[in-house]
């Protein structure tokens, strides 16, 4: 399955299907990606829910004990299979010992978070004292602006992008009135061009370059959640702090998407969600990261117990001995059952590894990519047919494993065709269904087996419109 060097999905794609003689939209060139596949295994590591157990299914359109299309890991990952074991072995701790698990065991409960922080180290790029995992992604960004945005009467503006996921968009909105500012002034949104739906990376940068000096911090997403954008964040970095700005990303779709390098870009600040590709459960772990840079002189605005240094954070005598960095933010003590299952997957990313799970990524995704565009493109599609148009960049360096898809007819009948059929994907207004096959428990059959059920999706949304 290895690509050759420079090798496009597409030429992927049509290389396997050379080799064995069969047209590249074949069943079997997705059944060789898969035989190929080094990373393939890793599948058994998680539950994959059943079709039969779906409640939107209808049984008389599958095969109830098949596995579900599982489409849906940019929005909540599958749990991996060790979680309850994780769980079972500190609620028995719990029953067996009371209060003295804080300092037992595997996962000590007063320093769980850091037991686990290394596992992390590979999946952000960045060092173990620049990460620290705690809280939901809000709380951890609304912390990180109290201590980055900083504004004057010459720098006040935040930067971001045009339909930001809406928490990001409340907590800046919330932040500049925090500091008594006028929101229409100081949040400076960038759409894309008219008649597109992604930014260019040109034009950010134009826009840091001309108004960078009233700049005081960049945020935005690392992958964007509606379009499956993934920014140019090393060169958003460089070009916001030259004009003298912290840079910051939400990292909610891009942790355990694409592969990040935090430390290297000299991001100042990043804060994520762990419960999408990271698969830690709904509500799962946050995770946020400072630079080493700013240990010294970034602190904390709101500070806590277990933001004190641990080998005097039981004197009790009340004097703030705050760890430098990263650590520093926490504010209380690490919730262990959150650890357990954050705990599970990041040993299944360890033992797969970034680069590997972004190379498939690659070629999964490039080939969902080719077999919708040969069947339901504008350009392939029958006249009277629905179009399936992709919004997310074709581009590999400029998206992860997301695609949203648009369609030419109303979504609604089409995703609720989806369902019934044993997809679980998405839909995000205005009109896009999302589909991310993800490299952990997702397989190039899968990929296959959807192309089938979208085809037969969309002639049932059509009828039902033919018959309205």
């Amino acid at each position: 399955m290895e690509p050759l060097p420079l090798e496009l999905p597409a030429d992927t794609v049509q290389r396997v299907a050379s080799e064995l003689r069969c047209h590249p939209t074949d069943e079997r060139v997705a059944l060789r990606l898969d035989e190929e596949d080094k990373l393939r295994h890793f599948k058994e590591y998680f539950y994959i829910p059943k079709v039969q157990d779906l409640p939107p299914i209808d049984l008389s359109l599958v095969n109830k004990d098949e596995n579900a299309i599982y489409f849906l890991g940019n929005s909540l990952g599958l749990p991996p299979k060790m979680v309850k074991t994780y769980l079972e072995e500190e609620i028995d701790k719990w029953a067996k010992m009371g209060a003295y698990g804080h300092e037992v065991g595997r996962r000590p409960w007063i320093t769980a978070d850091e037991t686990i922080v290394g596992l992390m180290t590979d999946i952000v790029g960045a060092n173990e004292k620049e990460i620290v995992l705690m809280n939901g992604l809000t709380v951890n960004l609304h912390l990180l602006l109290l201590s980055f945005f900083k504004p004057t009467p010459k720098r006040y503006k935040i930067l971001l992008e045009a339909k930001a996921f809406p928490s990001d968009h409340y907590a800046i909105e919330s932040q500049l009135q925090l500091h008594k500012l006028d929101i229409e002034k100081s949040m400076r949104i960038i759409k894309p061009r008219e008649g597109e739906e992604t930014w260019r990376t040109e034009d950010i940068l134009e826009v840091i370059e001309k108004e960078g000096d009233s700049i005081a911090v960049i945020l935005f997403s690392g992958v964007h959640y509606y379009t499956g954008q993934c920014f140019d964040m090393p060169a958003i970095t460089k070009a916001g702090q030259a004009k003298g700005c912290f840079v910051g990303f939400d990292l909610a779709h891009a942790v355990g998407n694409v592969e990040l390098h935090l430390h290297d870009w000299g991001v100042d600040f990043a804060c994520w969600c762990s419960y999408k590709y990271l698969n830690s459960g709904a509500g799962g772990l946050a995770g946020a990261f400072v630079h080493e840079k700013h240990a010294h002189t970034v602190k904390p605005a709101l500070v806590g117990w277990f933001g004190h240094e641990l080998s005097t954070r039981f004197k009790m005598d009340n004097k703030l001995q705050l760890i430098p960095g990263a650590s520093g933010f926490r504010i209380s003590n690490p919730p262990i059952l959150l650890v357990c299952s954050l705990h599970a997957s990041l040993e299944i990313f360890k033992k797969a590894t970034m680069k590997a799970l972004r190379r498939k990524s690659i070629l999964l995704t490039g080939y969902l990519e080719y077999l919708l565009k040969h069947y339901h493109s504008k350009d392939r599609a029958e006249t009277k047919r629905p179009v399936v148009n992709i919004i997310t960049p074709s581009h590999i360096e400029s998206r992860g494993c997301q695609l949203t898809l648009t369609f030419s007819v109303p979504i609604k009948n089409i995703y609720q065709e989806l369902e019934k059929r044993g997809v679980v994907c998405d839909k995000r207004e205005p009109n896009g269904i999302r589909v991310a096959p993800v490299p952990l428990y997702n397989s190039f059959h899968d990929v296959y087996k959807f192309i089938s059920v979208l085809s037969s999706a969309l002639e049932s949304a059509e009828r039902k419109q033919g018959s309205v």
